[in-house]
């Protein structure tokens, strides 16, 4: 969407710069109208607009955290946000840091706030990373939100890159099986199913429906080939629609093994996002509000609203809380209670998420160790029914040579 340079007076006569993004003119002239500000000039940002999309143009995880990090230094070291924001523009050796740090500065010293400026690139800036700046931002305490995001985010990349470890041998394994029966389908099977033709004779059954497949795959492999990539490219599109994704991820939750590690993950999230915030002095509700979206399941994340409304309507936290009971268990509201209680709720809170993520670890082992023999029993069973439907007709050899 468009990025537009806006200058607008307010009702006191003040000249005040603005960035807003709107699909045109006309309505970022409405925006502002709305904020009760008259537009003087109002100009389309052509660079910031696509800046993003430029060839090279790629910030990394790691550019955020360092970027984060080193400004949350800067900010407890007493510079402004505009000068702090500026340093870092000039410390960078990276150019596609330093142009979009530098678009940030330009957005903050026309009055832009640091949010709303990374709202900006919410392909960069997710929503709960924005959400977290808003609420230090409206709280006076911006570097130490920024602080605490950096850890946080240090975390959830850490305890994302074990769960992506866990599914490599999985993943190889099923790689490997799918290219073995290709394998076999395409190469050693036809090469029977000649030796089988010159003999004539009745073949068994599982033979002739292997050479079927064979034969089939063989003859009409673009469309076989058109239909897997089809069926792919289908499946992501569907998943990355909200519509798809949130049945996916009741799917998810519904099996036996997964939805559990599903759970303790966004329990994982949500209350180590939950104790962060309440440890920089967000307020209660503002910090719920953040750590469901951080929860990253739509259907869990759904099931929050009750809890976060009845919390403002004066409900303690764990008994808000208690009306989520499959995101949070009866040991863990109860440990939550005392916490508010004692007043540590922030500390302990993070302590769940800690407990919550070693039994997450060793769940993602259990996991794994379960489905390793799972897949090898699947490959054998396909190989070895494979192999038995071409011997079959060996044992029958001397009757077919007759």
């Amino acid at each position: 969407m468009p990025i537009f340079q806006c200058k607008a007076t307010d009702r006191g006569g003040n000249v005040i710069c603005r960035v807003v993004t709107a699909a045109s003119r006309k309505d970022a002239a409405e925006i502002l109208f709305t904020e009760g500000l008259f537009p003087a000039d109002i100009e389309q940002s052509r660079e910031a607009e696509t800046s993003a999309s430029r060839p090279g143009f790629r910030i990394t995880r790691s550019d955020i955290e360092n970027f984060t990090r080193e400004l949350a230094s800067l900010l407890a070291a007493g510079l402004p946000l505009s000068r702090a924001i500026r340093t870092l523009c000039r410390e960078s050796s990276k150019p596609s840091a330093k142009k979009l740090w530098s678009d940030i500065h330009d957005m903050v010293s026309n009055g832009m706030s640091l949010a709303d400026a990374m709202r900006q690139r919410p392909k960069i800036f997710s929503s709960v990373y924005v959400a977290m700046i808003q609420a230090g931002e409206a709280g006076g305490f911006l570097d130490l939100v920024l602080e605490q995001i950096a850890d946080f985010r240090s975390r959830e990349q850490d305890l994302k890159g074990r769960v992506q470890s866990a599914m490599i041998y999985p993943v190889i394994l099923s790689i490997l099986a799918m290219l073995i029966l290709l394998f076999l389908l395409t190469y050693f099977i036809p090469r029977f199913s000649s030796i089988f033709a010159e003999f004539g004779g009745s073949l068994p059954a599982l033979t002739r429906g292997i050479v079927s497949t064979s034969g089939f795959i063989l003859k009409y492999w673009p469309v076989v080939a058109g239909a897997v990539v089809l069926s792919v490219l289908g499946l992501r599109s569907f998943a990355g629609r909200q519509e798809g994704r949130k049945v996916l991820e009741q799917w998810l939750l519904k099996s036996p093994l997964a939805g559990k590690l599903c759970v303790r993950f966004a329990f994982v999230r949500f209350s180590r996002m939950l104790g962060t915030l309440l440890n920089a002095g967000v307020p209660l509700i503002s910090a719920l509000r953040v750590a469901r979206e951080a929860i990253g399941n739509q259907t869990l994340a759904a099931a929050m609203d009750e809890s976060i409304e009845n919390v403002r309507k004066g409900v303690s936290l764990s008994q808000g809380l208690a009306n989520c009971p499959q995101l949070f268990s009866g040991s863990n509201i109860e440990m939550i209670s005392v916490a508010e209680e004692s007043s540590r709720l922030g500390p302990e809170l993070l302590r769940l998420a800690a407990v919550n993520e070693k039994e997450l670890d060793r769940n993602l082992k259990t996991a794994v160790a379960f489905a390793e023999p799972v897949l090898l029993f699947l490959m054998a069973a396909f190989v070895g029914t494979i192999v038995i439907g071409m011997l079959l007709p060996v044992f029958n050899l001397q009757e077919l040579i007759h």
